[in-house]
């Protein structure tokens, strides 16, 4: 039995922030079921195309383990369709842009009318208020949230991550509000909106840059690179370049063939406890007492004399040499290296899926590992591949009901053809 066995999702999203959120919970074992215009579907399904003829990795990476069913949902008769949907999920999940779905007729209000017991989740680029009207997008949302501003170099451009924090980021947190909310409905009987917004969302994972503003008050902020080469500090959290971000120096430092490889670089912390093994290991067992040496806070520039030591090893042997004795550093490691990893894919982090119209192709797996709701990924649906099973199964409709929805024009006239 999978953890969210039962739940049924109605699944409105689109793109990545919603469809992020739906997908985990499919692989905690939700029935999701993706509801797609005929004939168009979702945007990504011919986004960054690499197969002709197939729908794109964008595509398939955020929408495994789901259902399709296509639906024209300004139809007379899709509208019928809709209802009969409502009143039979759980949750239902939109990245509409602000008021779409009260366009369609579905107001909360209504949603409550055919399901008291729904949950209507939202993501929404920002949350009520003066911007709440505007559209967001993934690097938008780091610009806004706080990312940008403080990733980067003191003396560069305000940089975006190559994480998706703004869209996949706020589908996490979504998810864990729908959980959230279907424990509260047990308790109370009744459904309720959750909404998370994507400049909310990066802001909650950018905590430790509004905690630097803060104590900027009290004075420049000791543990930034910046201070220990006399730059002045402004009004505002500045940029920090590879600094670890708490109270122990550590950044990024090169290793062996940094010449040539981009990703020849290790990062290494001089957390104290490790302090002593680390002037041992490099061979430098004066450095424990040495005045301007022996102070966590001293050590900031300490890491380009460390780094004249990493230079000499690859970054594994690094990892090699500092793990045994606890001290605390991690190899750069390129999506190259990550998806060759047999650890990775050993655990499901990495998965290979079979797919009707491109074949195998690799794909996060599962970051929530539960032992007694294992997750196994299945490929991404054809635009509307299971419309007639929805249909006929979960909603109840009879093969002649069948034929007149599909009749009406609600329904795709193309019946994907399930793959074996």
């Amino acid at each position: 039995m999978k953890a969210l066995e039962g739940v049924k999702i109605l699944d409105f999203t689109h793109v990545q922030s919603g469809p992020t959120c739906t997908q985990l919970l499919a692989w905690l074992g939700a029935d999701v079921i993706k509801v797609e215009r005929p004939g168009v579907g979702d945007a990504t399904r011919k986004q960054l195309v690499d197969v002709p003829g197939a729908d794109s990795l964008y595509f398939t990476m955020l929408n495994h383990n789901k259902r399709s069913i296509t639906l024209n949902s300004k139809n007379a008769t899709g509208k019928e369709v809709l209802e009969r949907l409502i009143k039979t999920c759980d949750v239902l999940v939109e990245n509409f842009a602000p008021g779409a779905l009260d366009r369609m007729g579905f107001t909360w209000e209504r949603i409550q009318e055919l399901n008291p017991r729904m949950i209507m989740a939202s993501v929404k680029g920002f949350g009520p208020g003066k911007y709440e009207d505007c559209k967001v997008y993934e690097n938008v949302a780091q610009c806004a949230g706080g990312s940008a501003s403080t990733t980067g170099f003191v003396d560069g451009l305000p940089l975006v991550t190559g994480a998706q924090i703004g869209d996949s980021g706020t589908g996490l947190h979504l998810a864990l509000g729908i959980v959230a909310a279907l424990y509260q409905r047990e308790k109370s009987g009744r459904g309720q909106k959750v909404l998370t917004s994507m400049q909310d969302g990066v802001l909650n994972l950018c905590r430790v840059k509004l905690r630097d503003q803060q104590r900027l008050a009290a004075g420049p902020l000791t543990e930034y690179s910046q201070f220990g080469d006399g730059v002045p500090f402004g009004d505002a959290t500045p940029r920090a370049g590879n600094d670890s971000g708490g109270g122990q120096p550590g950044r990024i430092l090169k290793c062996k063939g940094w010449e040539t490889d981009p990703n020849a670089y290790t990062y290494f912390i001089t957390q104290a406890p490790a302090w002593e093994k680390i002037c041992d290991l490099i061979g430098e067992p004066e450095w424990k007492t040495k005045k301007g040496y022996a102070k966590p806070s001293e050590r900031l520039d300490k890491l380009n004399e460390i780094e004249q030591w990493t230079m000499t090893r690859t970054k594994f042997e690094v990892m090699d040499l500092c793990n045994p004795l606890d001290i605390p550093v991690g190899p750069i490691l390129s999506m190259k290296e990550i998806s060759e990893d047999e650890g990775l894919r050993a655990t499901g982090t990495i998965v290979e899926v079979d797919h009707p119209e491109r074949g195998k192709y690799l794909s996060v797996g599962c970051p929530i590992k539960m032992s007694d709701s294992p997750v196994e990924v299945t490929r991404s649906p054809l635009l509307g591949e299971h419309t007639e099973e929805i249909l006929t199964q979960v909603l109840g409709y009879s093969a002649s009901d069948f034929d007149r929805i599909k009749a009406s024009g609600a329904i795709s006239d193309q019946k994907a053809a399930a793959a074996e």
